[in-house]
Order: structure tokens, then C-alpha cells, then sequence
């Protein structure tokens, strides 16, 4: 897996860069700030060497307000096979909920506690590189915990909300069904409710998975 990550604490960017070598992957370059990070992965691209995932901090300099998750979207519309997963320090739902307004592809929202959780943090960024999805579940909770106002949550039931927010995750089926203590079978048929229930068909395929969340997002 090639990376680049954008942060601008030199330590942070020195500390994540490790966590990734470390486990055999290849970080291709680190930069401090959106602009660099655009003109980083633009020149990747005109070598034909764009990396498979970018990891980058929200807030960055000069203003320390946005640059990160704007270079992010920016990014994911000029090279949309390219993964990327934005650190926060705290849930920035506006933010969020932009970066996840596009494709639903390789994205993933993480706030910056879970780096200390190496395991999760290494397998979030692989699962973004690889087009899937990592959403940290503070940032699952307060997105649908906002959205259950709306009419089109109203069929589904506690449980099949659960099952959602841990699909968010990235989770698999197998992987609910241990955090809840129920089968196999019985998270698939809630992950099948909340397909039906959302109108999602089978011909959207394994990206039903996303959708489901994406339309609770935009409702």
C-alpha cells in the first residue's frame, strides 16, 4: 500500500508514517499543509505513481480551519480512485458529512484518539486503500443520531439503527454479530430490512452497504 500523509505536527506526521512502515507499507511522501498536498498527489498522478490512499488531518495551516478535508474533496473529485481518510480531533459534522457527500469509495472519517488503537487505525487505512470505507463511531453516532429526525428513519427499527451505525464502521457481517452476541444469520437478515427499507436493490451491489448510510446522510 503507497501513502502520502498530510499533517502539519511534524511529530504527529513522523509518529503515523512509522505506524504504517512498520507494518510494510510504503509511505511515498509527508507534507504540512492542504496546498502541499495537492501538489504532491498531482505530481504522483503525472508520473503515474498515484498513491493508494491519503492520509490527511482536517484542520491544517494557514488558517487551521479547513484546508485538510478542502484538499480532501478536492482530491477525491480530480483522482476518484484515490482513497482518503481524514483525521479530526474532535467530530466535525459539516466536515464529515461533505467528505462523505460524494462517491462512496475509499473515505474514511477517524478521529485522532483511534491512531493510539494501532490495529484499528492500520486496518482503517487498508480499507480505504482498498475502496471501502472506516468511519470513526463517535462520528456514526452523532451523523445518524441527527438524522433520526427525519421521516425516512422512521421504519427502521432500534436494532436495524445499531447494525447500521457498526456497517458504518466498516464492520463486517461477522464482526456485528460478535459486538451484538447474535448469529450470522440474524444481522443478515437486519442488514437485509434496512436495504429494503431504504429502497436500495441488489443491483447496487456490496455498495448497498455505503448507500445505506449516504442516505441517511442526505435526508
Amino acid at each position: 500500500m503507497r501513502v502520502v500523509i498530510a499533517e502539519d505536527s511534524v511529530l504527529l506526521r513522523e509518529g503515523l508514517t512509522r505506524l504504517l512502515t512498520d507494518r510494510g507499507h510504503d509511505v511515498v511522501a509527508g507534507v504540512g499543509d492542504g496546498e502541499a498536498l495537492i501538489k504532491t498527489i498531482t505530481e504522483l498522478a503525472d508520473g503515474g505513481e498515484l498513491p493508494d490512499v491519503v492520509v490527511a488531518d482536517v484542520r491544517m495551516p494557514p488558517t487551521h480551519t479547513d484546508e485538510g478535508v478542502r484538499a480532501a474533496v478536492r482530491l477525491r473529485k480530480a483522482h476518484p480512485g484515490l482513497g482518503v481518510l481524514v483525521l479530526s480531533q474532535y467530530v466535525e459534522e459539516r466536515y464529515a458529512t461533505e467528505l462523505l457527500a460524494g462517491s462512496s469509495h475509499g473515505v474514511g472519517y477517524l478521529l485522532k484518539d483511534r491512531v493510539a488503537e494501532v490495529r484499528e487505525f492500520v486496518d482503517a487505512v487498508v480499507r480505504v486503500a482498498q475502496g471501502g470505507t472506516a468511519l470513526d463511531p463517535e462520528v456514526v453516532a452523532q451523523l445518524l443520531g441527527r438524522s433520526r429526525k427525519q421521516d425516512v428513519l422512521a421504519g427502521l427499527t432500534p436494532r436495524e439503527r445499531e447494525v447500521l451505525g457498526l456497517m458504518a464502521e466498516g464492520r463486517t457481517n461477522s464482526a456485528i454479530a460478535r459486538q451484538l452476541v447474535v448469529s450470522d444469520g440474524a444481522v443478515e437478515k437486519h442488514v437485509s430490512n434496512i436495504f429494503l427499507k431504504l429502497g436500495l436493490s441488489q443491483s447496487d451491489g456490496d455498495h448497498r452497504r455505503v448507500l445505506a448510510v449516504l442516505t441517511y446522510l442526505n435526508s
